[in-house]
């Protein structure tokens, strides 16, 4: 996987790992500028998506609901793979948008005990059980939950979906922002920033 920002593998270990996963048709370049809003006591890296697209950019999964199991398996696959190889042991948040958002959820599910919090930002769930939950309703991990109400890409019973979802198998923060359509604003990174300094002043 290709990836930018702090090399995870030999940073000072001690610090928190925001992850940060892309959505579809973005690259790990996409989410690189909201790093700034949440200080500098943490690390961060950004990964690019397995999938290649002919239009442009890259992908998790192919589109479609509910996602390609063949490819979502693969893609958590890949990236627990990638988190074990070059960030074991770090405390790590994973932050995703859209489709890197159900990536976050696909992470939660795959490793329950393994990251400090999650950040799912205009994303979705796969709803279909999966093995991990049942120790992730058990874990139960802080995971903020932000999304437009004005999202003309996901709509809203997905988003609801989602949001219950969360709320049984994490203790859930929710940002809905009732103008907001695709995307991430000031406000939305505001709560971002809230979350993590509070969520890992904590631990």
């Amino acid at each position: 996987m290709e990836f930018i920002g702090e090399n995870p593998a030999t940073g000072d270990r001690t610090r928190p790992l925001l992850l940060l996963l892309h959505g579809f048709g973005a690259d790990e370049h996409d989410l690189a500028g909201i790093v700034p809003w949440f200080g500098d006591g943490i690390d961060w890296v950004s990964v690019r998506a397995p999938l290649t697209l002919q239009q442009r950019g890259f992908a998790w999964v192919p589109l479609g609901q509910p996602p390609q199991p063949d490819a979502l398996r693969a893609a958590t696959e890949a990236l627990v793979a990638w988190i074990d190889t070059s960030a074991a042991g770090r405390k790590i948040v994973p932050l995703g948008f859209s489709q890197g958002g159900l990536m976050v959820t696909q992470l939660l599910r795959a490793r329950p005990s393994a990251f400090e919090a999650g950040v799912v930002l205009s994303g979705f769930v796969d709803p279909r059980p999966q093995p991990g939950d049942a120790e992730l309703a058990e874990q139960r991990p802080p995971v903020l939950f932000g999304w437009g109400g004005a999202d003309p890409i996901i709509p809203e019973p997905i988003f609801a979906a989602t949001r219950d979802w969360l709320h049984e198998h994490t203790v859930l923060t929710q940002h809905r922002i009732p103008m907001l359509g695709h995307g991430i604003d000031r406000d939305m990174l505001g709560a971002v920033a809230e979350f993590l300094s509070e969520t890992l002043s904590s631990q």
